[in-house]
């Protein structure tokens, strides 16, 4: 079953060839013929975890079927540069939740530069710069006096101001990818330098500002997977919490104080390790999941302990795909790497430089 396109996912104790391969068919196998990648054929797909998905294919060389999953997304696009938060599997693809997450909305950008970097596809780019431009307008509509950005638009149209820090870390990610694919157009966008500046700040320094969800896992390591927490503060952020959120030989917990593993958010961790240079702790991480491995190859989403019970009982193309890019980072995939890495990602202005523009 090996193929060229997946030897590069080899990982010791993570992945054979062949077992790539599987797991890539796996989320091909979800992929429906307008290009959408549902969480599973028969649930739903949201704008976020269908990025997710595509990135993973493109990392396995697949990029006819992430270019048809962007695509989906071009004709998708709500006319104010969103997408609603879940669209059911079903003919038609209905939008169920009309709600307009901030961070699902800006995921677009990390894709387009990850599939611009992994193919050169000028035409491509062409026909994505106006969807990334509109999605990120819509994004910093919603961008506060702090930095930080508000978490949606609820269906009726009206702000929800209130930020989620690991949703603002995602968009600081988002933001940086998008200003690549400025430079790359060579269309310079001042304004969102200024917001990535400033939500990097308010990510790195200004916790008030965000609601208070330090229970979840993502509030924890996304702050560095998104690249505004670096050095010593993001080697000091994951030890401080090390011990509660990971689990010894079964990977991270999601929420504290609940005994459940889940390969999503484990494949983040290695992925946010990856970044501070600590690939020998990202490979045990992922080590640590081959017990959520299901027959076929896809993942189960996770696995409470105290029960010796996977749970939700589900096999999702995003778990499957978090890992294959976890995977593709450590194994030097050049696409990957540059979007996760950072090296070729601009920063944004820092907000004293702003001041002393204004000056």
């Amino acid at each position: 079953m090996t193929t060229p396109r997946t030897e590069h996912l080899v990982l010791p104790g993570v992945l054979t060839a062949d077992q790539a391969a599987e797991t890539v068919a796996g989320i091909l196998a979800a992929q429906r013929d307008d290009g959408a990648i549902p969480w599973f054929r028969g649930h739903h797909l949201d704008p976020w975890d269908h990025t997710e998905a595509a990135m993973a294919l493109d990392a396995a060389g697949e990029h006819e079927a992430a270019a048809r999953a962007y695509a989906w997304l071009r004709r998708h696009q709500n006319d104010d540069g969103s997408w609603y938060a879940a669209y059911d599997d079903g003919d038609a693809l209905r939008p169920t939740d009309l709600g307009r997450e901030t961070n699902f909305v800006a995921y677009v950008a990390v894709g387009v530069w990850h599939h611009y970097v992994a193919t050169g596809d000028e035409p491509f780019l062409d026909r994505m710069w106006p969807v990334v431009r509109a999605a990120i307008a819509f994004v910093l509509r919603l961008q506060q006096p702090g930095g930080q950005i508000g978490w949606k638009r609820e269906a009726d149209g009206r702000a929800v101001n209130d930020a989620l820090l690991t949703g603002s870390s995602s968009i600081h990610h988002a933001l940086r990818c998008a200003l690549a694919l400025a430079d790359e157009r060579e269309e310079p966008q001042p304004d969102w330098e200024l917001a990535a500046g400033a939500l990097a700040h308010a990510v790195a320094g200004h916790p008030e500002r965000f609601l208070d969800k330090s229970h979840y896992s993502m509030d924890w390591y996304y702050p560095v997977l998104g690249g505004a927490v670096t050095g010593a503060a993001a080697t000091s952020r994951i030890a401080e919490r090390w011990d509660e959120f990971v689990v010894p030989g079964l990977g991270v917990r999601c929420v504290l104080p609940n005994p459940w593993v889940t390969g999503g958010e484990s494949c983040e961790l290695a992925l946010a390790l990856w970044v501070m240079g600590e690939s020998d702790r990202a490979l045990e991480i992922l080590q640590s999941l081959g017990h959520l491995r299901a027959d076929g190859g896809m993942y189960w989403t996770g696995y409470v302990y105290d029960d010796r019970a996977m749970w939700p009982e589900e096999l999702t193309t995003w778990t499957a795909g978090s890992l294959l890019l976890a995977v593709a980072a450590l194994g030097g995939d050049e696409a990957t790497t540059a979007v996760f890495g950072g090296e070729r990602l601009p920063r944004g202005l820092a907000p004293d430089c702003c001041a002393q523009a204004r000056g």
